[in-house]
């Protein structure tokens, strides 16, 4: 049996062009020729879906979907500019049940959507490439074998049986919108006079700093010399019998591979030379990554290059759910937001998709790392099916063979939430395991990334798996079950894989652009509002709670009287959930090692999980995850009785000299209370400290002694670098609530400009408390944060896409507690 043909000297064409889809009923057509030349023609392009193609022709509104899995989609394309001979025809992935055509003969059948085929097929000329991508409805409603539990969040449970996405299957949680089609790249590939099969990468950091890349190929034809190369190292191949070549490359001063948070991502070149030619292999990182199950072998931290990394980010969807591009440009947009808010870890959880190359290859330049899972999700999948576990077998031997340079995959998660439905359901811990995560996907792990560390589902490990306080969770104490905010040191979290989903209200301009109606009230916004189904509540009834708990209004009266009023509230509400959830996991003493938010990115414009709308603006509750995630941190927490104590966070690999000041303002103005003190904080350290420490007396800095009327209603901690005086991190404590904090401040902003780049300052005459700054043609490095008089806020300014950088701003500034608009 060959092995699989490598890209290397083979000449590549990529099928993009000269596709027509026509849609017939189920079952109607069995090969092409039964497709009647009166059917109605669309173009389509390659990698596409059937969305995509209706889309463009006027015929589908994502807004409004319909079913796409009831009717025979065929794919038709001539092949007029290929010359005859033998190829190999590569189709990277076909969503789901698809027969595959050449010149009227059935060359294969793909009952998956994640695996890739390699046909060998003779052309001769003109041929007709058809591919029918049968109907899906049918077969979900199959009955399959007996299922022990059944998921309430996707329908139909057919989909237990059947490798395709749940995306489009999730009433409440995402459009209806069906996965179908030719969704990954459809190639030709001929073979030169020497052909390389079977070709194996394996980067590795070794404990005492070195670099280490083993490769291996198989190797038809003659061949003089073949050399590996890796940044500016070489090593010669050896043979190593049957055609197989060996070698492995040493890097003995290696720069290692970092999240960003953390260090650099460095990445090198990596390429093999045949006999003079040199033939591009992508870019690879050396890294080490472990998991520390901490002192009680109950928790969960990740381990990069031996030192502990907390992981913060959110969960990835996808970039178009009608499109589901996998080409660099749909990702960069919403990967680098992803990086600009400090995030340094995405999970691709089991309801979604497997991403492309180009995805890892983004990640591992941003110093991102991911988090991976198995598409396997919330069901009772067969233990039985051999044909259901090869399937498996085969998706997750080609994505991790496909990964197989990438530093930035951290995580391989045999899925979702299985362990946890059965357990909800009461069933015992012997009915929660399954075959394919307990032993199969692991396997495979261990020999094909052996340096990645596996996961048997999210959520695990706890007596429960869904228990926080062990293992992996997904916490949503704070968030959906509307638990104080208090709840996120209670339940001693050590790692959610998803937390605090919200439906976040995007900023003014994707609404007035994309949704313009009343809020909550219109049956629109509503339907774009995620809530679990069979539920009496959505996300949009947990965001009103919190807001009626931080700042008193009662949402259902505020949306009435003051709509305007109650979306500013809805959008800061959130922002400020985050940055006092993520403080609390952050501080020194917590055994908390990290938190993923549910999602990244909305699928359609609305209040949604996303952090980042679907127009790919950030919302305002991204501009508080920036805050929440900077790697040089200070924070307050209030001890009650013990006071309030202010951390002090370095993740960088370096010691810092710092200055640190805190002050307690009477209405946000006056200084009653002040303390300052010159730091050097270690690499990757943490300190905390009381702030009658600072003071150098007892002051009631959290108001819980309450021996008389409150002396300030705001503390706010401000930590400076000494070298440069730069402002790197701000905290604010509300001793008396945020409500009683709230001032009709004196608002003042400047633009400004510097070697090019624009800036805009801001100060106050007091307290402010989420100050949002709206400028036209520009993104704001900070919005919606919390503003105390002094020194003023100096942001930059990025211009938005396709405007000059000679555009001059202007715009507007506003703030909670003042119905005032500040022009700039």
């Amino acid at each position: 049996m060959q092995g699989r043909l490598a890209s290397i000297g083979a000449e590549e064409t990529l099928l993009t062009e000269g596709w027509n889809l026509v849609l017939t009923e189920a079952g109607s057509c069995a090969v092409p020729s039964d497709v009647p030349f009166a059917s109605q023609f669309i173009p389509a392009t390659v990698p596409g879906t059937v969305a995509q193609a209706l889309e463009n022709a006027g015929l589908f509104d994502r807004d409004n979907p319909y079913p796409l899995n009831a009717r025979d989609a065929w794919y038709l394309c001539r092949l007029f500019d290929e010359e005859a001979g033998e190829a190999l025809l590569r189709l990277k992935g076909l969503a789901t049940l698809c027969d595959v055509f050449l010149n009227g003969a059935k060359i294969l059948s793909s009952e998956s959507m994640f695996e890739s085929h390699d046909v060998p097929v003779t052309l001769f000329g003109g041929d007709e490439l058809a591919l029918c991508f049968r109907a899906l409805e049918p077969k979900l409603a199959e009955a399959g074998p007996r299922a022990r539990w059944r998921p309430q969040m996707i329908t139909p449970q057919g989909l237990r049986i059947v490798r395709t996405t749940l995306l489009g299957y999730m009433p409440g949680w995402c459009p209806e919108i069906h996965a179908v089609g030719p969704w990954r790249p459809i190639s030709l590939l001929r073979t030169g006079a020497v052909v390389i099969r079977d070709l194996t990468l394996r980067p590795e950091l070794t404990d005492s700093g070195e670099g280490r890349l083993y490769a291996s190929l198989v190797i038809e034809g003659g061949v003089d010399e073949i050399v590996l190369r890796c940044g500016t190292c070489e090593q010669a191949f050896d043979r190593n019998g049957g055609g197989q070549y060996v070698a492995t490359l040493k890097i003995s001063d290696v720069e290692p591979w970092w999240p960003h948070t953390h260090g650099i991502p460095f990445l090198y070149d990596v390429s093999v030379v045949i006999d003079g030619v040199v033939h591009d292999l992508g870019r690879t990182g050396f890294r080490r990554v472990a998991v520390d199950r901490g002192m009680d072998a109950q928790g969960f931290s990740l381990v990069v290059n031996g030192e502990p990394v907390f992981c913060r980010g959110a969960v990835w969807t996808t970039n178009d759910i009608v499109r589901l591009s996998g080409d660099r440009e749909s990702y960069r947009p919403w990967l680098t937001l992803a990086a600009e808010a400090g995030m340094n870890m995405v999970r691709i959880g089991g309801t979604m998709a497997y991403e492309t190359r180009e995805f890892f290859a983004l990640c591992d330049e941003l110093g991102i790392l991911v988090w991976q899972d198995v598409m396997l999700a919330n069901f009772d999948y067969p233990k039985a099916d051999k044909a259901f576990q090869t399937h498996v077998e085969t998706e997750v031997t080609q994505f991790l063979s496909e990964t197989r340079l990438s530093p930035s995959l951290a995580v391989i998660c045999g899925g979702s939430e299985m362990y946890q439905q059965a357990a909800m359901f009461g069933l015992p811990e012997r009915y929660w395991t399954n075959p394919i995560t307990e032993e199969i996907i692991p396997d495979i792990a261990n020999r094909l990334r052996v340096d990645v560390p596996y996961v048997v589902n999210s959520p695990s490990g706890g007596v429960m798996p869904f228990t926080p306080n062990a293992g992996i969770t997904h916490y949503y104490g704070v968030g959906a079950y509307m638990r104080p905010l208090s709840d996120a040191r209670h339940a001693d979290v050590r790692f959610a894989a998803e937390s605090l989903a919200f439906a976040h209200v995007p900023q003014e301009g994707t609404l007035a652009r994309h949704l313009a109606v009343p809020a909550v009230h219109s049956p629109l916004w509503k339907a774009r509002v995620p809530r679990d189904r069979s539920a009496s509540w959505d996300f949009e009834d947990v965001r009103d709670h919190y807001l009626n708990e931080l700042y008193g209004f009662a949402p259902e009266r505020l949306r009435r009287e003051d709509p305007e009023l109650y979306l500013d509230l809805a959008r800061a509400v959130t922002g400020e959930i985050v940055e006092a959830t993520y403080a609390e996991w952050r501080r020194k003493g917590s055994r908390c090692n990290g938190a993923l938010a549910w999602t990244l990115q909305d699928l359609v414009p609305g209040a949604g999980w996303g952090v980042i709308d679907a127009m790919r603006e950030p919302k305002p509750v991204w501009y508080a995850m920036r805050r929440a995630f900077r790697p040089v941190q200070v924070l307050l927490v209030d001890e009650g009785t013990n006071g309030l104590d202010v951390h002090v966070i370095n993740e960088l690999g370096v010691p810092l000299d710092l200055d640190l000041d805190v002050v307690c303002l009477r209405e946000g103005q006056q200084a009653v209370v002040s303390g300052r003190r010159e730091l050097q904080i270690a690499a990757r350290a943490k300190e905390k400290i009381a702030c009658t420490d600072l003071f150098g007396a007892f002051f009631d800095t959290t108001y819980a002694f309450r021996f008389g009327p409150p002396s300030h209603d705001v503390a706010v901690a401000r930590l400076h670098s000494r070298a440069t005086g730069a402002l790197l991190a701000e905290a604010f404590h509300f001793p008396l609530g945020r409500a009683k904090a709230l001032h009709a401040a004196q608002l003042e902003g400047a633009v400004t400009q510097h070697d090019g780049d624009w800036f805009v300052e801001i100060k106050c005459d007091r307290l402010v408390q989420s100050v949002h700054v709206d400028i036209d043609a520009y993104r704001v490095a900070d919005d919606w944060f919390h503003l105390a008089p002094g020194a003023a806020r100096r942001l930059q300014l990025f211009p938005r896409e396709d405007i000059a950088a000679d555009v001059v701003p202007s715009g507007r500034i506003k703030a909670l507690g003042s119905r005032r608009i500040f022009e700039i």
